[in-house]
């Protein structure tokens, strides 16, 4: 075996890297942690925690991830000339620990005000070991450019590998995720955006969610009053699973992956609600079973909790889309092409995402495809792309970015969304709070489309050595607590139990893992310390320990 190359996708819910050998240009391993190390679960938590905590730390986090990742790979790492990365402006800039308030912050007052000098996004080589990465001293890393700061090289990614600058009739691509980059494609212009979804579609802040991962149910159909439970395999394949009464659990058919399945994957989540909506389970945010639960094989549930955690962000990709097609003069009907990428936008169902109002109703033609930010990453590594190509289409690229923070039509979709998802509004009433912001009506039924699936995997080709599994990449935020009286009070309140207290000398520590915790979004530890005991900024980072590794399937 020659020299050895890795694409590497660090997306906001988590890290993916792929080992390829560069004579064969064969796919050799593949990689993957189950959460982002920085705490928080988008990407604006991400940015609030860096800005709080330091970019220092944030930046630890992450090359301490993947000093812990890249190993997993099981090549000679002394052997791999040439790391490509993609992901979003935030993602990169933490990778590459560099000034990330320009992106967080909004008007050049408030910029100066600060001193901060955005600095260039147009693409960089750097050396692995400068940047941290250990035991590659021969590697180069290849960083992308961005498109004017907003739009970042996994939207290059989305808009290169779907074709969506190819086609001749308005077209809308949505990479569905945690963070939910999306752009509408009209006359050739881009008009793009990025919805803070959540992590929901992805299986987290589920209560028996995972990502897409084996072992995961990830799709459920209706047949008669039996759901039918799909589950990936060891090579991300959906098998048929039970078929079981959703009331109650009872199994009525076992399938191949009977006993198999340890959780749900958001598209899961999604493919139930559209069930449960259907046949009348779901209704008003209440699941009408015996105790509130719908039930899937091996004791694998969903409650209403989980509908509103994927109804929150559903509706924000659908304010999302609506926003650019207002923002572009057109509207639903007037674009006729959908095209899903990512992992929930591989696995999901594309009827069943229409349905609830992740695709829009308009779409006369979905196509989905797999993770398209891996597949650019690979092709920049590989060399069948180079950096000055991507530099010369983002400095072409006729782009319109739309900040949904500040955007009005976005707040007002969003709003009449929370009344849906949150609040029990019946869906007969979206029409009327769309005519009080003076916003065109929706279709209540969607077009019957026509789907084609490009990929049958979100990474297609985990290599010939197959997956592993980084489950916890050890990173921890410790510190003394002066003042704590050991009441327990901020553990408990811990949604993600990522926060334990032990007795100490002087003062209880408190150790918190970073991958679980919530971050300045949730700080509820600090909120529930009837002492002010706890604040997670002056806790340090720490390495706790080589835990959590699968080993490669």
């Amino acid at each position: 075996m020659g020299d050895i190359v890795i694409a590497l996708d660090l997306g906001t819910s988590g890290f993916r890297a792929q080992a390829v050998d560069l004579d064969g240009r064969k796919t050799l391993s593949t990689a993957v942690t189950t959460r982002h190390p920085i705490p928080g679960s988008n990407v604006i938590d991400h940015v609030n925690f860096a800005i709080d905590v330091g970019m220092e730390r944030s930046n630890r986090l992450i090359m301490d991830t993947l000093n812990r990742l890249l190993p997993m790979l099981r090549v000679d790492l002394e052997k791999v000339t040439r790391i490509a990365v993609c992901g979003n402006p935030f993602q990169l800039s933490l990778f590459q620990n560099i000034e990330i308030r320009d992106l967080a912050y909004a008007g050049k007052k408030m910029l100066e005000s600060l001193n901060v000098v955005p600095p260039k996004r147009d693409g960089d080589i750097v050396p692995a070991n400068g940047l941290g990465l250990r035991g590659m001293p021969r590697a180069s890393v290849i960083v992308p450019p961005a498109v004017g700061h907003e739009i970042g090289a996994d939207a290059l990614a989305m808009l290169l590998v779907t074709g969506a600058m190819e086609q001749s009739e308005p077209c809308l691509v949505v990479d569905y995720g945690t963070n939910a980059e999306m752009a509408l494609i009209k006359d050739g212009k881009v008009y793009s955006g990025s919805a803070a979804a959540g992590p929901a579609l992805e299986g987290q802040q589920i209560e028996m969610g995972m990502l897409a991962a084996p072992y995961a149910i990830s799709e459920v159909n209706m047949r008669g009053q039996c759901w039918d439970c799909w589950v990936l395999d060891e090579r991300f394949d959906p098998l048929e699973g039970d078929a079981v009464d959703p009331r109650t659990g009872e199994v009525k058919r076992m399938g191949k992956m009977h006993a198999r399945a340890k959780g749900i994957t958001g598209t899961g989540v999604v493919a139930a609600l559209d069930c449960g909506i259907r046949s009348g389970l779901v209704e008003m945010l209440k699941v009408r079973t015996p105790d509130e639960r719908l039930h899937l094989q091996d004791g694998i549930y969903v409650t209403g909790d989980d509908i509103m955690e994927a109804g929150k962000a559903i509706g924000a990709i659908r304010a999302g889309y609506l926003t650019l097609m207002r923002a572009a003069g057109l509207w639903v009907d007037d674009v006729p092409l959908s095209l899903m990428s990512g992992a929930s936008g591989l696995y999901v169902d594309a009827i069943k995402a229409q349905r609830v109002g992740m695709v829009s109703p308009g779409s006369r033609k979905i196509v989905q495809y797999g993770n398209t930010s891996l597949v650019l990453a690979k092709e920049l590594a590989i060399g069948k792309m180079e950096l000055d190509d991507l530099r010369e289409l983002a400095r072409n690229l006729r782009a319109t970015h739309c900040m949904f923070a500040t955007s009005e039509v976005f707040k007002n979709i969003y709003s009449i969304e929370l009344s849906l998802w949150l609040y029990g509004m019946p869906r007969h009433a979206y029409n009327d709070m769309l005519d009080i912001y003076g916003l065109p009506h929706l279709r209540l039924e969607p077009i019957d489309a026509i789907v084609e699936r490009k990929m049958s995997r979100d990474i297609s080709d985990v290599g010939s050595e197959g997956l592993a599994i980084l489950q916890d990449p050890g990173t921890v935020l410790v510190g003394e607590l002066e003042g704590c009286i050991m009441c327990g009070k901020c553990s408990d309140s811990c949604p993600e139990d990522a926060l334990t207290i032990r007795e100490g000398d002087p003062f209880p520590t408190a150790t918190i893992r970073s991958d679980l915790c919530a971050g300045t979004a949730c700080k509820r530890c600090e909120l529930s310390c009837p002492e002010h005991a706890i604040l997670i900024k002056d806790l340090e980072l720490k390495e706790n320990g080589r835990r959590g590794e699968v080993p490669l399937v």
